[in-house]
């Protein structure tokens, strides 16, 4: 196939557009390479799909309707893969702006070349994150996501809505993605397990929000990729059966579908500390502070849709994905 990969040098598309070249589809990336986080580590991913037979690259932003437009006019993709989102919760309290022009203006570019160049499946990365002020666990896509605690979370509950309107009205398949604190080599500075690491390392202390008391449920890049290209590749069908008296959520009389992809298994934010502590063989000075604005206490992904749909089956355990990782920052920063 012919896949458009939106955030390529990004962490989730990097690894995402590595497996679609490996089993030999051609894939253009489209990537802006902004400073949100480190350019350097996004062009070091980049370097290692540049020159890979079936990957070409191109540097815009989604907000630029007629770079996008280029795309999908001279390249004629069979799938999107929208995993390019301005990204982090506390990041939207600085920076409104730039989540109104990456996931919103942007993703309604998406969906408009979709629309004008018909596509096969557009798969979209939403966020654990619409969970918002709910407490019901494990987050199941039945739940209703009618809270949001952050401007971010808000603009991927708004990407679903989207969506839907889209597969509705013009027919467009399209799978959202619920992804849980994806984690690993190569990954995002600004996370907590990434930070920590450096921090580590540097002997510098950290910040542990509401006093430690939370809960993650930490999924490995390898398992999230997995189920990524499986959802990619079934497309969604619209459900006969599906009733809007009460409407039931996460499928859909139109070819739509939504998911959550996570590790199934929470994770304490102490223990978490503890494993970083003994693989990088340093004690973590802790600042303890209350919990920070637009945060939640705990996340946890029910996943039976997907494991009944794609056979999802997340299998790293928090001390082997976290292992991968340290060994991965030792060697690329030279630790």
């Amino acid at each position: 196939m012919k896949v458009l990969v939106t955030g390529a040098a990004g962490f989730v598309g990097f690894y995402c557009t590595q497996h679609l070249l490996d089993r030999g589809d051609e894939v253009v990336g489209y990537d802006n390479l902004n400073d949100y986080y480190d350019p350097a580590l996004k062009r070091a991913r980049l370097q290692q799909l540049q020159g890979r037979p079936g990957f070409r690259f191109v540097q815009a932003d989604l907000a630029d309707m007629d770079a996008m437009s280029k795309v999908f006019a001279d390249w004629s993709p069979d799938v999107v893969l929208n995993l390019g989102a301005q990204a982090g919760v506390r990041y939207s309290l600085q920076n409104p702006r730039a989540y109104v022009d990456s996931n919103l203006t942007g993703f309604v570019n998406i969906l408009e070349c979709c629309r004008q160049y018909p596509v096969k499946h557009l798969v979209y990365a939403s966020s654990s994150s619409v969970y918002g002020a709910n407490t019901k666990v494990p987050f199941a896509i039945t739940d209703t996501v009618d809270h949001p605690v952050s401007l971010y979370a808000a603009t991927k509950k708004s990407n679903e809505a989207l969506a839907h309107s889209y597969s509705h009205l013009f027919g467009i398949p399209t799978t959202g993605l619920r992804f849980f604190t994806v984690y690993g080599p190569w990954g995002r500075p600004d996370m907590a397990y990434f930070s920590f690491t450096k921090a580590l390392f540097e002997g510098k202390p950290i910040d542990v929000f509401n006093h430690g008391d939370m809960e993650r449920d930490f999924t490995y890049i390898d398992d999230i990729v997995t189920g990524v290209i499986r959802t990619m590749d079934r497309l969604p069908a619209a459900d006969p059966s599906w009733t809007g008296d009460p409407p039931q959520l996460g499928r859909s009389s139109a070819p739509y579908r939504l998911y959550n992809i996570g590790n199934h298994s929470p994770v304490k934010l102490m223990h978490f500390i503890q494993v970083l502590e003994k693989l990088t063989g340093r004690e973590a000075q802790k600042n303890f502070k209350p919990m920070a604005q637009g945060d939640v206490y705990r996340t946890y992904a029910d996943v039976d849709d997907l494991k009944r749909d794609v056979g999802f089956e997340p299998s790293t355990s928090i001390e082997e994905g976290l292992s991968r990782f340290v060994a991965w920052y030792r060697e690329y920063y030279r630790v």
